[in-house]
């Protein structure tokens, strides 16, 4: 018995493992049409102008980015756009040696959770409901976010130039750190 063996589990052989559903061995060569929504529209159209906009909840005041159409915790119907300056910090990060297209990366990227802070809010302690945008830091290194220095960091998002941007997350080319 090999020594992978011994761990607890089922083992599927390959032949199994290809017969469950919904295993596909061959992707066909199409294209799909994806309606965004009027609420990702904004947003999309905002990132290609350089700009990141969020929707603030008409009830209790959560910002949402990427927005939403309702609430996730009162259920109201958001309402106010709101640009935010991009400026942020790393709530969480990550170096990852494999790509966004599951291809294996001879240079590592650092990819975080970004917490931007919200209009109207001095503080950057102040609490609003953000997940997090997550996206790839640069300026920093590996041993950064090993030893944990990453994380509080203030950052601003690098914009693609204008002439480059699609109307996409990748129109932010990545989030560097704030210069004191």
């Amino acid at each position: 018995m090999s020594e992978e063996k011994s761990l607890p589990g089922t083992y599927l052989r390959e032949r199994d493992l290809q017969s469950l559903p919904g295993i596909v061995e061959h992707r066909p060569d199409v294209k799909y049409l994806y309606s965004a929504g009027q609420a990702q529209s904004m947003f999309l159209r905002g990132l290609k102008d350089g700009r990141i906009l969020g929707v603030r909840c008409m009830r209790c005041g959560r910002v949402y980015v990427p927005p939403r159409s309702y609430c996730e915790y009162c259920f109201a119907p958001t309402g106010d756009w709101v640009e935010l300056s991009g400026e942020g910090e790393v709530h969480t990060a990550v170096v990852s040696y494999i790509s966004t297209f599951r291809e294996r990366l001879e240079k590592p990227e650092i990819v975080a959770v970004v917490k931007l802070y919200a209009p109207g809010y001095t503080n950057k302690d102040d609490e609003y409901e953000f997940a997090g945008m997550f996206h790839k830091l640069c300026g920093v290194g590996e041993d950064d976010v090993i030893n944990g220095r990453v994380i509080g960091m203030r950052v601003k998002p690098r914009w693609r130039p204008p002439e480059e941007r699609i109307g996409s997350v990748t129109d932010i080319e990545c989030f560097e750190p704030v210069q004191s």
